[in-house]
This record gives structure tokens, C-alpha cells and sequence, in this order.
């Protein structure tokens, strides 16, 4: 199943949008032969090659394809920290919905509240 994934590019002085290259990855043999010979056809620009279509269509500067796999490293978020939560709850026996659900709340907000400010648990 091919992927699609935005590769963000340097911004010009005159551009009225970011520009960015659309990356096709992991296609098999009939998208990158559609895409390399592939023609179109409109009212307005008669008969013209697929890819300058999809990129006039798109906006896009480039569009480039792959059958391998091409990982972007500025779409790669695995070196971003998941922040994650431990909330202890006191006894879920003594308490009923309610207070369990405020002792979230306080815990989610406290958490939210250290990440904004960098303080250590």
C-alpha cells in the first residue's frame, strides 16, 4: 500500500503558501508508471503529462515516487517524548464516581501544568 508524505521546503520571499514536495513511497510498479507516463487530459491545458497535473492541481513543487520506503526525518516523531500519566487513585471502593473523576482532573491539570512551566515531577 503506497504512502504519501508532505516534505516541507524552504519558504521564498514571494511564495503565498509553504511550498512542499509530495513524496509517494512504498508503490508498486503501476503508480510509478502512471506517474512517470501517465497523460491527462482538460479543456484548458489540452493533453499534458499527469505528474505537472497533479503538482499544478496540488500545489506542490515536486512530486517524487518511490517503490522503496523513503522515511522523511522531518516527519519522524519518535525522538518526541510522549508525555504520559500515572494517576494514582486512592480506593476505588471508598469513593464513588465523581471524586475519582475530580482526582483525575486535579492529577491531568497538575501534569499539564508542569509540562508548560519545565518544573520535574
Amino acid at each position: 500500500m503506497p504512502r504519501i508524505q508532505i516534505l516541507s521546503l524552504p519558504e521564498g520571499a514571494s511564495d503565498e503558501r509553504p511550498p512542499f514536495a509530495l513524496v509517494i513511497d512504498q508503490a508498486d510498479e503501476a503508480i510509478t508508471q502512471s506517474l512517470a507516463y501517465g497523460v491527462t487530459y482538460d479543456s484548458d491545458n489540452g493533453q499534458r503529462p499527469l505528474r505537472e497535473a497533479l503538482k499544478a492541481d496540488l500545489g506542490a513543487r515536486a512530486i517524487l515516487c518511490f517503490e522503496d520506503t523513503v522515511e522523511i526525518p522531518a516527519n519522524d516523531v519518535s525522538a518526541y517524548a510522549t508525555p504520559t500519566v500515572n494517576i494514582h487513585v486512592d480506593s476505588l471502593t471508598d469513593m464513588d464516581t465523581a471524586a475519582v473523576a475530580d482526582q483525575i482532573s486535579r492529577t491531568v491539570e497538575l501534569a499539564q501544568a508542569r509540562s508548560r512551566t519545565g518544573t520535574p515531577r
